[in-house]
């Protein structure tokens, strides 16, 4: 009985003690900053707020819920990327391609999406608040 407490408050100690787990992969978002290449990368849960992107390489990259608050993505290609809950607002998506990416609880609030390709795109639950859509087939119609 003694030794079950034991283990217990040792279990319990550790669980407490422990530091968040974040979900990217931290050679990633390096090589992603150094080289604006990261094909399949995984960067979710990631800061990349106010990152400059542009042209970057995140094909089938994960970018789970990856803040990219600010970032410029201009021209960047995220086909088949799953952006699934990440934080776009304010975000500038000119030129991207984000065909048959995942943008299921994407937030674009006041992002600026111009002649964005997103040909096979899932875009459930995305919120446009404020955004400046122009040449891309989504409609202001959502959150």
């Amino acid at each position: 009985m003694k030794l079950q407490y034991v283990a217990a408050l040792t279990l319990l100690s550790v669980l407490l003690l422990a530091k968040p787990v974040r979900g990217e992969n931290p050679a990633h978002v390096r090589k992603l900053l150094l080289t604006n290449m990261c094909y399949a990368c995984d960067l979710s849960g990631a800061d990349l707020s106010e990152t400059h992107l542009l042209g970057a390489d995140l094909r089938n990259a994960n970018l789970r819920g990856a803040n990219l608050e600010s970032a410029n993505l201009e021209g960047a290609d995220m086909r088949g990327a799953d952006l699934e809950n990440a934080n776009l607002s304010r975000a500038f998506l000119t030129n991207v391609s984000l065909n048959n990416a995942d943008l299921d609880g994407v937030n674009f609030t006041r992002a600026v999406i111009y002649h964005a390709d997103v040909e096979g795109a899932s875009m459930d639950d995305i919120n446009l608040t404020g955004a400046k859509v122009w040449g891309t087939p989504i409609s202001i119609g959502g959150n």
